[in-house]
């Protein structure tokens, strides 16, 4: 089974860190590396020169921003399963993309699996644990969804039912996990296991202003869908991120 691994990145040379878990996994399947890098301007391109002839697919132009870009990945994967890893993520251990294809090949049916992440704080070290759980639709309702960054899925499932919509900046995972998890019903498992470290501070963070957005945005995913009972989302998921936000602050 081929995992392809997808990372767009602009402008950060943490993508090395990023890359070099991708590199570390023991997993006896094959591994493809796709990096879209929007035309980085700070020294990424020369740290991605180093990883060149690893990388299955490398593509360097701009884009109209970090879910574009991850939709440029997603059309040139060639895998069976897909995940995505941001360039200021990384893999938690060797096993995470092991584990992951376990999990497909022991069901078929299989669309979705996910697992945990832990936060890293701005000075390197690990935060909070964001601790997921199996997906049901009532938690939906209550502010709950799987953490992106550990989030893979077939790649059929993508061309069923699209990537990601390019109108909502700092939302448009929210609005696909919606889409794919509740309103079609996607088979889904979650692993009880930390798959990711991810960096504080992503597009939904960077200010309270930001968080307001992207919960907001969520509100608009579900009518986009045609689902009801979203209307406290905006409210309940913003609670939730600026707990976070504050926890990981002190």
């Amino acid at each position: 089974m081929r995992v392809s691994i997808v990372t767009p990145v602009y402008n950060d040379v943490r993508v090395a860190q990023a890359l070099d878990s991708v590199f570390a996994q023991r997993y006896a399947g094959e591994i493809e590396s796709v990096v879209i890098d929007a035309e980085s301007t700070d020294g990424t391109q020369d740290v991605l020169a180093r990883y060149l002839p690893r990388l299955a697919v490398y593509v360097r132009e701009p884009d109209a921003g970090i879910y574009d870009g991850m939709n440029k990945g997603l059309a040139r994967a060639t895998g069976d399963i897909i995940g995505i890893l941001n360039a200021d993520d990384r893999y938690a251990d060797p096993e995470v993309l092991a584990t992951v294809a376990a999990a497909f090949e022991r069901d078929p049916d299989l669309d979705v699996c996910y697992g945990d992440i832990v936060y890293m704080k701005q000075d390197g070290s690990l935060g909070e644990h964001w601790r997921s759980s199996p997906n049901r639709r009532l938690k939906w309702h209550l502010g709950w969804r799987p953490p992106h960054p550990s989030f893979f899925v077939r790649r059929n499932v993508y061309e069923r039912y699209g990537a990601f919509v390019l109108d909502m900046p700092v939302a448009a995972d929210y609005e696909l996990q919606l889409r794919f998890l509740v309103m079609h019903g996607l088979r889904s498992t979650h692993i009880d296991r930390v798959f990711t470290y991810m960096a504080h501070g992503g597009a939904s963070r960077r200010s309270l202003g930001a968080i307001l957005q992207a919960n907001l945005d969520c509100g608009r995913a579900w009518k986009r869908q045609g689902l009801r009972g979203g209307l406290l989302v905006p409210v309940l998921k913003p609670a939730r991120s600026i707990l976070r936000s504050v926890r990981l602050s002190s």
